[in-house]
């Protein structure tokens, strides 16, 4: 998911039925990741979050107040992996060592719903992030539930009297770099959904999508997505 909220809209209102169709009926126990957050604290991040699956007849707990965080990651029905600082989560998640814990999960069928630095991290790297390097994040490895890159909130030119590059040259700088790898501009109120070797675009606009040496596309929900779980040479 790229964002969490839309304008006119509560807190993740946009894809609550998406979520509620990923999570599969009441009585789910949510694990939620709060560790993209900087500013305001976990509990405070995590108070946000819990209505909203407690709609959906979910129990919701932080793994910051987990006393063995990977087993937490096991016990738990969905992980559900906020928005914040993408640096800072990456950082959070190699110091308590849930990477693979989080990997064996998902590919066990454990649902993953990540919105933001959460979508970010879903990917092999979180390199394709927007956010600034306010740490050292003790590694560029993501969880790579998704073998291509995200850029979520992904916005076209710049905005009036703005000098620097547009986000489209900062992926293109990536994507030259990292021959093979499909990079995708995620606007906000779009979400993946990935599940049994498939996917699909959810929302309403297209996204963009670039690998190097291909011309960019823009892709919408009624369009052919397979090829992003196919790494590799080939066009599209």
């Amino acid at each position: 998911m790229s964002n969490s909220r839309m304008a006119g809209l509560g807190y993740l209102e946009h894809a609550t039925a998406a979520i509620a169709d990923v999570i599969g009926g009441t009585g789910k126990r949510v694990l939620f990741i709060p560790w993209a957050t900087v500013v305001r604290s976990p509990d405070d991040y995590l108070a946000v979050v819990r209505p909203v699956f407690a709609e959906l007849g979910c129990t919701v707990e932080g793994i910051h107040r987990a006393s063995d965080p990977r087993a937490a990651v096991s016990a738990a029905d969905a992980i559900v992996v906020g928005g914040g600082n993408t640096w800072h989560l990456a950082r959070q998640l190699h110091q308590h060592g849930v990477s693979d814990p989080i990997r064996a999960a998902v590919r066990g069928g454990t649902p993953y719903l990540g919105w933001s630095a959460g979508a970010n991290v879903a990917c092999p790297t979180f390199q394709t992030t927007n956010d600034m390097p306010i740490c050292d994040p003790l590694g560029f490895e993501a969880l790579g539930l998704v073998p291509f890159q995200l850029n979520p909130h992904y916005v076209d030119g710049k905005p009036a009297g703005v000098g620097g590059e547009t986000r489209e040259e900062r992926i293109l700088e990536y994507v030259a770099l990292h021959p093979g790898v499909w990079a995708v501009g995620l606007r906000d109120g779009l979400m993946f959904r990935v599940e049994d070797g498939s996917i699909r675009l959810l929302g309403s606009t297209t996204c963009r999508v670039w690998r190097n040496g291909e011309p960019a596309r823009e892709l919408g929900p009624d369009d052919d997505l397979g090829f992003l779980l196919h790494p590799g040479p080939g066009t599209f």
